[in-house]
Formats: structure tokens, C-alpha cells, sequence
């Protein structure tokens, strides 16, 4: 991007960061007679009132604010500033030249009950004024970190940054663990963009707030994502220069405000860690539109009154042990929890917003090992085994998958505290690897619209277009996420290139080219140079070829003219005439599931796809709707040829439309069993009805089983007659598996839990399998004999019925000799179970 606007792109080649301006609103407490108290709606709303009856202040600790300087004569701040320091000017006091500081300030401390002017969210306080920012806002990031730095150095315990950029960066991510090594707490702004959350407040343990309204809903330019933790009121009124108060808003005014809260809780319990601090100000937010963590507003509202009165919990998200209990956490954060003993099992979801790998960190101070089981949003199951300080990777789909923790020592007595660390990853996108021209992808030659991502360092991403006929171009890249600044090349095989990095982070780039010749055309996407590090984001590039094709496939418009189809590649066509047809064709050599996809059908026309065997007799047919641009023809095939044509109501010659065919064989009707170790079992129940799959002709072998479907499976495969009413608060007469819980119930196999509750969808464990398909052979267990495994004891619950079935040879546990019980079961161990009982 040019450097035309100044101080206004955060980071550019420059590397200037523009504060954010930002504040909060709320209430005077009717505790302080400070005459424009009235004006401060937003103490009211975060409750500090109530919380100034523990604590009005704090003293012992210092309060660094780096920016812009303070107004160091200002009559509501001077009692509460400790000596600072200039970065700009070392040789002056850090005077406020710009006011953002002195607003900052002023929400965090300005005196209270001193009649003048306003109240802080603290009295009595111990502010350190640090100018890292230059008068116009702006400042390098080698100042921003020398700033922490110098805060850290010179005794502070708080540092609040109100700025922000969109730029990771390895020199602020050292300094960031700088101060958590030293126990130093960072408060930092999110960004009023509506775009992403800026750096540092991204920094996994930097605490990133964000802005609510004075209805305590999210403002909408407030910036969110996976590392927000808290929200605090957008408007404030505040201290400002020459002695002055005005109103401001913004983030920047939020992230005082919890500063302050932290401050004012330490007073009650100074021995907390950073991280510790961090987790109650989390624990005691108030919620916002959904219960626990959101990217929009975190964990919610700052509440002090909370924060000064309920106690420091060393969990937060119990109870969480079954999967209707899972809490909801941050993709990319750093949280504390515990395991109160060796059954404890804390579930967690999170809301993967692209396919991708979430790098999970568990650090507990011992070497304890933890089992970690993971089901992603497609229902896959994953196991590994973690120890203290080890990272694993956990690969995500979009969506919300589930996360398992458990002490892998079942013997465990005492509570073992741990600290959870995850950070995202995008997903590597499908036209790597193009870093080079000579690697550029190769592109249709027609009109297309793509996603990429800038998985890795200093990503490039090349395309090449071939240009079959004179036409126009035009080619744009826009992206989701102003931590991308696009920059766009576009350059005609052997001829001059030509860049295009116009507008501000976030904002798209585009080309237009009136006339282009046939040949190659390579464009080239990449990040600003200064923004090379992987971003949690997709641009979009679009290209718009306008140009009067000529149909590949040409002639094929008889049957006996068909195109010879291979699966699973794309094919382009024209329907340019009114008497054109297009004819393809493909065998299957077994029983398949063929989906038939063509996309790209310019509107308004209506394309009719219909399917015939190898004697042209119609088996099958479908159109689009003329709003939309795609249309799906599928079913379940038996051996032969079969022919497809194409024929539309309107015809079009300067769009090509894409056709895709993928021919899926089935095993058993399924197409994801095949050379699955389960498949002999799946196959053989299938045919006895006992089992079925899902409407997309999948098994999901390695999905975790519910108990609704464990229950429907046993009662399919014994034909239990007699069932009895059952009454769960989350099971009525009209779910789908009622009658097999019910019969099930009456035959004694499985009944609900304490809370009256059945949580059909809970995933069953192993021990659950086991019982279930022991209950159902009328097996009751044994006592005596040798503990089967060694994860098992003597007085766990299920060990007689796994002393049995172990004895009887139809279960067996792992290579390292334990059974692991309460890990989820899969639907191909079932299954197989199953099977090997009814045999």
C-alpha cells in the first residue's frame, strides 16, 4: 500500500501504529461527590460502585500506560502519577501532547471524592506514564516494545496499551513473553475497524478487550475474533488536556477500565499469578447474548462487583465432565483449569471459523500424562496422549468440534491445576505450492472466483490464466481480515508487469485490463511486505474474463457423439446455439454412489441435465432454478455406461459452465468402509438390518457413537418386544430413538442419569460399550480373578463385567495394557463388538 494517509495505516513499510480511539460509558457512584460524576453512565454499568465498598484503590502496585503521555499537571491525575519516561524526547517528561493518554488515564484514576471533575475507576492509584506515541498518534514498534519493556523493568504490574496493529510480529511476540515471564499483567484495545482483533491484544496471554454499547450489547465497531476475553463500555467521559474532561469512546477507553478492575482485585488477593488474574476476570464477567466464551464479546462484560466478591475458582468451566456440558473456548488463547481427580474429564468445544489445526499446549507443572480425544466437526475422532509442555496438533475442520482432557492416572486423589494453551492455524489452500511463477496454478480459462489463504511465512500465492481469445479482464482480490493488505500482480507472458497496493489494510485491490490477447497471464496475490508472518484469514480473488468462448468438447451434440468423461476432473462447456446439446458420458465398473455437480451456469439460464443408461432410456433428471448458478444429480448406480445431456432454455456463449462428475464405489452400500478394519462387521449387520449409515452414503466408522444410536443398533440386533414409558427431561415421544430406548430400558441394558436427564447425543465410552453389550448377554461379572487392565481398579464400577468379558476373549484393551474406559467408542468398535456377539 502507498504511504499516502500517513499515520493512518497502522503498520505500513514505515511501521507506525495509530492509537485507537476509543472509550467507555457508565454511571457515577453515588460513593463520590466529584461534579461531573453524572456524566460517567459506564461506572454504573460495570458495577464499580458496589465494588468500592471492598477496595477504592491500590497503591502497592504501579499502573503503566504507554502511549501518547499524560497531562502530568492535570489537577484530577497528579496525585495519582509515579515518575515515567519520554521515548519520543528522553531528555523531557512524558507530557501529553495528543490527550489520548491523559483520557486513558483518566479512566483508570482519576482522583475520587476530591470534588473536581470525575472519579477513576480506581481513587487511589499509582500511575507510570510512558509517551511511546508520537503527538499525531502514531509511533514505531521498536518504541511500543521498549515501552512494555521499561515498564516491566521499573517495577509495574500493569501495563494497558490503547493501540494496536494488524502486523504479528516476532519482535512484539518476545517482548509480550517478556513481561508473562516476569508476571506482568498486559491489558490491550481490540480495534474500532469492525474488522479483527489488533496486536498486541492478539498475543495469546495479552487480554484483549473490546467495546459494548450503554445497552450492554456489542458495538459494532468493536473488533472481534478468536483472542477476544473481555468486553467493557465504548463511551466514556474522561480527563482531558489543559485540565479539561470530554467525552471519548472506543476500545481504547475499555481496556482501562479492566486494568483498573485487576488493580482494585489484587488488593483482595495479591498472591495471584498474571494468569491467575486474567482466568477471574473471566470467571466473573457477565455474560453477553450467549452463556461463556464468544469471539464477539469473550467471556462478556467487565463486572468489578463480581470480581471483588466471589472467590478465585481454580476451574471455571466445571461442571463439564459429559459432552452437554462442554464449555465453550478460544481457538487461539491461553486459559487455567484442573482436573479434581483422576476421573475427571473436562470437555470443551471451539468454534474452528476455517478448516485448519488448532496447536494444543497443556502445562501443569508435572509430568503428568493426559489423554486428549478430539472429534472434529465431522464427527472423526482423534486420540493422543499429552504430557506437560508438549504441543500436539489437532487438525479441525470448520466448525465446532469437541475436546477432551483427562488425567491419564486414574489413581489420582488430589486437584492438578493446569494451563491450557491453543493457537489456530489456517489451512494450507488447495492451489500449494505456488510460491514461485514457475509453479503458478493453472486456471481455467473462463471466468472464476477462488479462496487462498497466507498459511506460512512469507507466502505467495501465483496463478497463471490462459487467455484463449482476444477479450477483456478485470481481476480483484478482497479479503476477510485487515490483518491482510493484498497486494496484486498481474503480468502478460513476456511483457512488463504491472502492481497494485492502493488501498488500506483490508480494503481490495483491483486490475482492470480493456484488452487482452491470447496467451498467458500470471497474477500474483501476497501480504504487504511487512505482513509476511501466516494469517488466521482468505482473500478472494475473482476473475472476470469477457471474451466469446469456443466449447472444448465440440462436436457432442449426439449421444453417439458423447465426451468420454473421467471422474473426478472438471469439464467446461458452452451451450451457445439454440439447437446445441452436449452429450458426456462414463462407465462404472461396480455399484457406485455418481454425484454429477455442474456450477458456474450463468443467470438467467436454466440448464435440464438428464440421465440415461446404455440403451438411452431416461433413468434420471434434474434443472436448476434459474436464481441459481449450480445443480446436483445423484443416486446409488449398478455396473454399465450411462450417458448425461445438457441442454438449456437460454442460451449463453461468454460463460462456460463447469461439470464435475465423482464416482464413489460402495462396500455394503457405504462409500467410507472399504479396507476399514471394521468392515466385515458393518457389512455383515448391515445386511441384517441391525445397522444403517447416513443419508450421504456414509458409515462414519471412526465417528464417536451416541448412546441414542448404541441403543437403537442393540435393540435392531436382539428384537427386544416389550418396552416400558420412560420420562427424561431431554428425550420426548417424538425423538427418533424413543421406542428403542424404551425397549431397551425395560430389557434392563442402559437407563438415564441422576438430573433425570438421558443425553441421547452424549458420546458412550468404552466401559458404556461394554456394559451395554454385556447387559444385552445377560452377562452380570465376576470379582475374583486378576485386574484385566492396568488403567482399571478393583473398585471401579465396571471392573467385574470387564474381568468377564476379557475372560471370555471377545475384548481386549491397548498394546500398553490399558483398556482406557472413559475414552469415547467409535461406531466401528461397536460394531465389530456386536458382531463378534451375535456370531
Amino acid at each position: 500500500m502507498s504511504e499516502q494517509g500517513g499515520v493512518h495505516k497502522l503498520l505500513s513499510a514505515s511501521v507506525c501504529i495509530l492509537f485507537l480511539l476509543v472509550c467507555c460509558q457508565t454511571a457515577y457512584a453515588a460513593e463520590a461527590n466529584d461534579p461531573l460524576g453524572s456524566k460517567q453512565s459506564y461506572l454504573q454499568q460495570i458495577h464499580v460502585n458496589e465494588a468500592w465498598d471492598a477496595a477504592q484503590g491500590n497503591t502497592n502496585i504501579i499502573i503503566a500506560v504507554v502511549d501518547t503521555g499524560v497531562d502530568l499537571t492535570h489537577p484530577d491525575l497528579a496525585p495519582n502519577l509515579v515518575a515515567g519516561m519520554n521515548l519520543i524526547s528522553p531528555d523531557q517528561p512524558p507530557e501529553d501532547n495528543n490527550g489520548h493518554g491523559t483520557n486513558v488515564a483518566g479512566v483508570i484514576a482519576a482522583v475520587g471524592n476530591n470534588d473536581k471533575g470525575v472519579t477513576g475507576v480506581m481513587w487511589r492509584a499509582r500511575i507510570m506514564p510512558i509517551k511511546a506515541l508520537e503527538a499525531d498518534g502514531s509511533g514505531g514498534e521498536q518504541r511500543l516494545g521498549e515501552g512494555i519493556r521499561y515498564a516491566v523493568d521499573h517495577g509495574a504490574k500493569i501495563v494497558v496499551l490503547s493501540l494496536g496493529l494488524n502486523k504479528y510480529s516476532d519482535y512484539m511476540s518476545e517482548v509480550v513473553r517478556y513481561a508473562e515471564e516476569r508476571d506482568v499483567l498486559l491489558v490491550a484495545a481490540t480495534g474500532n475497524e469492525a474488522n479483527r482483533i489488533k496486536y498486541p491484544a492478539a498475543y495469546p496471554t495479552v487480554l484483549a478487550v473490546g467495546g459494548v454499547t450503554s445497552g450492554n450489547e456489542p458495538e459494532e465497531r468493536s473488533n472481534t475474533g478468536l483472542e477476544m476475553d473481555l468486553a467493557a463500555p465504548w463511551d466514556v467521559f474522561t480527563t482531558a488536556l489543559g485540565g479539561s474532561y470530554e467525552y471519548m469512546e472506543g476500545t481504547s477507553m475499555a481496556a482501562p477500565q479492566v486494568a483498573a478492575a485487576a488493580a482494585l482485585a489484587w488488593t483482595r488477593n495479591p498472591s495471584l499469578k498474571v494468569y491467575e488474574m486474567r482466568q477471574w476476570l473471566r470467571q466473573t464477567a457477565q455474560s453477553i447474548e450467549t452463556p461463556g466464551w464468544n469471539p464477539k464479546t469473550g467471556y462478556g462484560l467487565l463486572r468489578v462487583d463480581r470480581l471483588m466478591k466471589e472467590p478465585y475458582m481454580s476451574d471455571m468451566y466445571e461442571p463439564n465432565n459429559r459432552k452437554n456440558q462442554a464449555k465453550a473456548i478460544s481457538p487461539s488463547k491461553a486459559i487455567t483449569a484442573s482436573f479434581s481427580d483422576g476421573t475427571d474429564m473436562d470437555w470443551y468445544y471451539v468454534d474452528a471459523p476455517y478448516d485448519g489445526t488448532i496447536q494444543l499446549t497443556l502445562d501443569m507443572g508435572r509430568n503428568l500424562p493426559v489423554y486428549v480425544q478430539h472429534t472434529d466437526a465431522t464427527g472423526s475422532l482423534t486420540s493422543k496422549t499429552a504430557h506437560s509442555g508438549q504441543t500436539i496438533p489437532l487438525k479441525v475442520t470448520k466448525g465446532r468440534s469437541y475436546i477432551v482432557l483427562q488425567s491419564a492416572d486414574g489413581s489420582q486423589r488430589e486437584e492438578v491445576r493446569y494451563r491450557l494453551t491453543t493457537s489456530f492455524e489456517i489451512y494450507r489452500d488447495m492451489y500449494e505450492s505456488n510460491d514461485k511463477q514457475y509453479q503458478a496454478f493453472v486456471l481455467p480459462p473462463q471466468s472464476t472466483r477462488l479462496k487462498g489463504t497466507f498459511h506460512q511465512y512469507n507466502d505467495v500465492d501465483w496463478f497463471e490464466f490462459p487467455v484463449p481469445q482476444t477479450g477483456s479482464l478485470t481481476i480483484k482480490v478482497a479479503t476477510d481480515t485487515a490483518r491482510i493488505d493484498p497486494v496484486l500482480l498481474v503480468q502478460k507472458q513476456g511483457e512488463k508487469s504491472i502492481t497494485v497496493d492502493k488501498a488500506d489494510d483490508g480494503l481490495p485491490e483491483t486490475v482492470f485490463l480493456p484488452e487482452v490477447f491470447p496467451g498467458s497471464y500470471y497474477i500474483r496475490v501476497t501480504n504487504v511486505k511487512d505482513y509476511q508472518n501466516p494469517v488466521v484469514g482468505e482473500y478472494t480473488l475473482t476473475i472476470d474474463y469477457d471474451a466469446k468462448l469456443i466449447d472444448p468438447n465440440e462436436p457432442n451434440n449426439r449421444w453417439y457423439q458423447a465426451t468420454a468423461i473421467s471422474f473426478d476432473t472438471p469439464y467446461f462447456g458452452l451451450l451457445d446455439k439454440p439447437e446445441d446439446v452436449d452429450w458426456y458420458h462414463f462407465r462404472l465398473d461396480e455399484e457406485s454412489l455418481v454425484q454429477m455437480h455442474l456450477t458456474d451456469i450463468p443467470s438467467p439460464a436454466t440448464v435440464y441435465m438428464n440421465l440415461y443408461d446404455s440403451a438411452v432410456k431416461p433413468v434420471a433428471s434434474s434443472m436448476n432454478d434459474a436464481s441459481s448458478d449450480s445443480q446436483q444429480l445423484s443416486g446409488r448406480f449398478q455396473p454399465g455406461t450411462y450417458y448425461l445431456k445438457l441442454d438449456t432454455n437460454k442460451n449463453f456463449d461468454h460463460h462456460m459452465y463447469q461439470l464435475n462428475i465423482i464416482a464413489k464405489p460402495l462396500t455394503g452400500g457405504y462409500t467410507d468402509i472399504r479396507g476399514h478394519w471394521a468392515q466385515e462387521a458393518i457389512v455383515g449387520l448391515t445386511s441384517k438390518q441391525v445397522i444403517d449409515g447416513y443419508e450421504d452414503y456414509t458409515f462414519q466408522p471412526d465417528r464417536p457413537i451416541t448412546r441414542a444410536e448404541a441403543t437403537a443398533v442393540l435393540d435392531r440386533a436382539f428384537r427386544w418386544n416389550k418396552q416400558k414409558s420412560v420420562a427424561y427431561t431431554d428425550l420426548d415421544e417424538e425423538h427418533w430413538a424413543y421406542g428403542h430406548i424404551a425397549r431397551a430400558s425395560q430389557a434392563g441394558v442402559i437407563d438415564g442419569y441422576p438430573d433425570r436427564t438421558f443425553a441421547p447425543d452424549q458420546p458412550v465410552s468404552r466401559m458404556e460399550m461394554t456394559a451395554m453389550l454385556a447387559r444385552s448377554m445377560n452377562m452380570t461379572g465376576k470379582r475374583r480373578g486378576a485386574l484385566p487392565f492396568t488403567d482399571v481398579s478393583e473398585d471401579y464400577w465396571g471392573v467385574g463385567l470387564l474381568k468377564q468379558v476379557k475372560a471370555e476373549g471377545w475384548l481386549s484393551g491397548y498394546e500398553d495394557g490399558t483398556f482406557r474406559p472413559d475414552q469415547q467408542a467409535t461406531r466401528g468398535e461397536f460394531v465389530t463388538l456386536l458382531s463378534h456377539l451375535l456370531k
